[in-house]
């Protein structure tokens, strides 16, 4: 039998810090007048009466959790939030039912950014806050699991970026929680150069706030319908653009920057993918908005830029409405949305270590052919590359791609069109937020799907943002026997 003590732990805590995050808006409607702050009041206090419950009710000794519990924590850890995160959506002026309330809450958590809410000029402040909130907790949430968790439980090649934590428990220790600080800083720090820049950019503050909490943490909420397209600044465009960039890299790479190490970031050959695969997208739908759309050079490039990162970091912020687009540039940034971000980063898709590694085999396979008795080992940043590490990157592009299949074959099921069942099941998968169409695509919302639907896309968000394996394991009969 599984201990849940620990698992009902922290579950409490990530609950408990849910509630406080609640009394943000809820200062920000009472400085307005808004009645809403009763709402997120009463559901902060609602969160935090279940959280301490579970972490003073289950209290256990300092023993290190089982992978088991490990697999649970992480899994409820997203999941039981986002049940009380839909609270001020379901009883604040939204009035949403409890359908639409989790699929946005989950949708924030998980740094998606797709929506049921339509009309978003015109709400409560303190409602567009706890949107991005969810957003910016969720991008936070991310970066400690791909850096402290998923390597760990190995999941899907992640082993590889496993920290080496050599010498006494109290070392070892010590080291991680100057991890956690500097990556927390540097979080926080970016976040607050991003707002500082916006406002100089012409944003209001709060404006500048939301879309810097929104763009680091790659989750594509926004505090207008037309998204950043409704502020129409080239200024504006390229410090987003910028922001979703940094979200996109490994974020431990900021914690060797904070020991004087920039070396680290040159020899990081995921960034250089990273960043190739960025220029290459935006030449090529550049030079299609230049070409077919008749675009002034600087614009395409503005326009091509941002909205090649926003769909390969799956932040979901847009500029121009890309929904429509056909031919090249659809096919470029659907298999973008795929590849997503580097590992230790905010984004979703399959990051793009994992492509680095199937690269890395499929050359030395072919070298082989040439040279059948050499001795031949594919590498990653000049490390060799284990068997079992190739080995998980290929199970688990095969359970994404069948999960892919799978997630749009049940949304075709249930009346979704071709065009919105394929994209929205690639954008729940790749935590992207906007699919392709008119009615899910950039400037719309998932309001009119049916709720089975948008139980199926909740789910698949959960399953993108914790990397397939975390989620499924909980389903072997073996995972619940001693």
């Amino acid at each position: 039998m599984i201990d849940l003590r620990p698992v009902f732990q922290a579950v409490g805590t990530l609950l408990s810090v849910l509630a406080l995050a609640m009394l943000l808006p809820a200062l920000v409607d009472l400085r307005d007048n808004n009645e809403e702050w009763r709402v997120f009041a009463v559901s902060a206090g609602l969160t935090l009466f279940f959280g301490l419950a579970l972490v003073l009710g289950t209290r256990t000794e300092g023993r290190r959790r089982t992978v088991r519990q490990t697999y649970l924590a992480a899994t409820f850890g997203w999941a039981v939030p986002g049940l009380f995160a839909a609270l001020p959506l379901i009883y604040g002026p939204l009035q949403l039912d409890a359908t639409d309330a989790v699929f946005e809450a989950i949708s924030g958590l998980t740094s998606t950014g797709a929506t049921v809410i339509r009309g978003l000029d015109g709400l409560p402040r303190g409602l567009l806050l706890w949107r991005v909130l969810l957003n910016w907790l969720g991008g936070l949430g991310v970066i400690a699991m791909a850096v402290a968790v998923l390597p760990e439980l190995a999941v899907g090649g992640m082993q590889m970026f496993r920290l080496e934590v050599p010498g006494p428990a109290e070392r070892a220790t010590s080291r991680l929680r100057r991890i956690a600080v500097t990556l927390l800083g540097a979080y926080a720090g970016i976040t607050m150069v991003l707002t500082l820049l916006l406002w100089l950019a012409g944003m209001t503050g709060f404006e500048a706030l939301a879309h810097a909490m929104s763009a680091i943490s790659t989750g594509g909420f926004s505090t207008s319908d037309e998204s950043i397209g409704h502020f129409d600044s080239a200024t504006i465009d390229i410090i987003v653009t910028l922001g979703m960039v940094i979200g996109g890299m490994p974020f431990l790479l900021f914690f060797h920057l904070a020991r004087g190490n920039p070396a680290a970031m040159l020899r990081d050959g995921q960034l250089r993918w990273y960043f190739g695969l960025l220029a290459l997208g935006t030449a090529g739908v550049a030079g299609w908005l230049a070409t077919s759309r008749g675009l002034a050079p600087f614009d395409a490039i503005r326009f091509g830029a941002f909205t090649v990162v926003s769909v390969m970091t799956g932040t979901g912020l847009f500029t121009l409405e890309y929904g429509n687009w056909g031919g090249m540039p659809a096919a470029i940034l659907f298999f973008l949305a795929f590849v997503g971000g580097c590992a230790g980063s905010t984004t979703g898709g399959v990051k793009v270590f994992r492509f680095q590694f199937l690269f890395a085999d499929a050359l030395v396979q072919m070298r082989r052919l040439l040279r059948p008795h050499a001795v031949l080992i594919p590498t990653f940043n000049r490390r060799p590359i284990p068997e079992e590490v190739l080995g998980s990157v290929l199970g688990f592009l095969f359970v994404y791609a069948l999960s892919f299949a799978l997630l749009a074959m049940a949304l075709a099921f249930l009346g979704l069109d071709f065009v919105s069942a394929i994209s929205g099941a690639a954008s729940a998968l790749a935590n992207l937020g906007p699919g392709l169409g008119g009615e899910i695509g950039p400037g719309g919302s998932y309001a009119a799907l049916p709720d089975a639907a948008k139980w199926l896309l909740s789910a698949g968000m959960l399953l993108g943002r914790l990397e397939l394996f975390t989620v499924l394991v909980l389903f072997v009969p073996a995972f619940w026997r001693e």
